[in-house]
């Protein structure tokens, strides 16, 4: 007769099944596979989007190769009810006209700066004349939040490295206030100059503000610079959002022996390193180097002039000869957007000498490929953008877009988006 084992204990038994509950958990199901890193990653596409600030739309187009367009966003579905609220109010009426002929050259301003979310999902976009952000459901085209800025003007904004704060420009009211890109809840804001512009995030948990001041007046004469305001750099804790410091770019111009420049620091980009920052100013068709370390200005360069470009500096737009600064990812080269001068150029840091100047109608900025490869203007005064390559300075591609294109950003879409339908 075969014996009967002894029948295990019920602690015993306990443990077993724990332990096979344990590997059927950490065991693929049979009917789901389990998602990779590979299928992960594959769900999202890298795109770009081009915001066309007078037409209040935002054109989405591959992010290297041919650059192709892949859709169009409206941005200001809700422009009948904006507008409503502002011939409701003086006040606002009169900033919302006051934006129209200055910043906007006779046109209203509907979308300046723009980035999506962690889950390409939305599109989070500043609407300069409606003074505000919004985000943009990606898939029907409704807004999911609206956070309006204090005062009457949203400007640039920035995307925090983990993408999931936006900081945003409130122009009339100095301030800059970093919002939950997700649900735009309010994280924290602080002060700055006069005219908050171009906002950046560093890898070392700052956020740095540039204001420009003043420059929708014709006071552009260089006697009558004090005219300007309060303009400086604000560098900010990018957690609790106190003033950290502040650089005031006229003691740093003068030392240099740079009387001459305006302090207006416009668009600003630092090497992949983080140790230098280059940055154009009002009036001037060149950039400046800076080192951060060291707190001084290390290079000026002048970069050459259009001979077509008038000398009255009243009629250059918002006090810019100059506007739109980007770095290759392997940080030798600059490309650099003449806006005024009619021209793109990559510089190399090396020499800061600029290399073949590529004909471009009032290029508005300047962004690197997401291949890394090519450096995208947006031709403003063309309503196109186009690649410039790293490598020798030569255009590669041209793309049509919407009226006024001027920020372009990097974003990310679901794998097989369609636009939502025109509403």
């Amino acid at each position: 007769m075969t014996p009967v084992p002894p029948r295990p204990s019920r602690s015993r038994r306990r443990a077993v099944l724990a332990a096979l509950a344990a590997l059927a958990l950490a065991a693929p199901s049979p009917l789901v596979a389990a998602p990779t890193p590979a299928a992960a990653a594959a769900a999202l596409q890298e795109v770009m989007f081009v915001g066309n600030n007078w037409d209040g739309t935002a054109d989405v187009i591959r992010s290297r190769g041919d650059y192709a367009r892949l859709g169009r966003i409206n941005v200001i579905p809700d422009r009948a009810a904006r507008l409503r609220e502002i011939y409701l109010n003086p006040i606002r009426l009169a900033f919302f006209l006051g934006i129209r002929q200055g910043p906007g050259e006779g046109h209203d301003q509907f979308v300046d700066d723009m980035y999506t979310t962690p889950d390409g999902t939305a599109l989070v976009v500043s609407r300069p004349s409606f003074a505000d952000v919004v985000s943009i459901d990606l898939a029907t085209g409704a807004i999911r939040w609206r956070f309006p800025v204090s005062g009457y003007r949203a400007d640039h904004m920035a995307v925090s490295p983990d993408g999931t704060r936006v900081a945003v420009s409130a122009s009339t009211s100095n301030t800059v206030h970093v919002l939950d890109i997700r649900t735009g809840a309010q994280l924290g804001s602080f002060g700055t100059g006069d005219k908050p512009h171009e906002n950046v995030f560093t890898r070392d948990g700052r956020l740095w503000n540039m204001s420009i001041g003043e420059v929708n007046t014709d006071l552009d004469a260089p006697w009558l610079d004090w005219t300007k305001g309060d303009r400086r750099i604000t560098v900010a804790d990018a957690t609790t959002y106190q003033v950290v410091k502040v650089i005031d770019m006229r003691d740093r111009l003068d030392a240099a022996g740079r009387r001459d420049l305006s302090d207006a620091v416009r668009p600003a980009v630092f090497t992949p390193d983080g140790g230098t920052l280059y940055f154009q100013v009002s009036f001037f068709n060149g950039l400046v180097e800076y080192d951060v370390a060291t707190d001084r200005i290390t290079r000026v360069t002048t970069l050459p002039k259009n001979p077509a470009t008038s000398d009255d500096r009243t009629t250059w737009v918002n006090d810019s000869r100059h506007h739109g600064l980007s770095v290759s990812p392997d940080g030798t080269r600059l490309c650099v957007a003449g806006t005024m001068d009619d021209y793109a150029t990559v510089v190399d840091r090396a020499t800061l000498r600029e290399g073949p100047l590529v004909p471009a109608s009032k290029p508005y900025w300047a962004t690197v490929s997401g291949d890394g490869r090519d450096c995208v203007i947006s031709e403003s005064g063309a309503d196109r953008v186009t690649a410039i390559t790293f490598a020798t300075g030569q255009k590669v591609a041209s793309v049509p877009v919407g009226d006024h294109p001027q920020r372009v950003r990097i974003g990310h879409l679901p794998e097989g988006w369609t636009p939502p339908a025109a509403g």
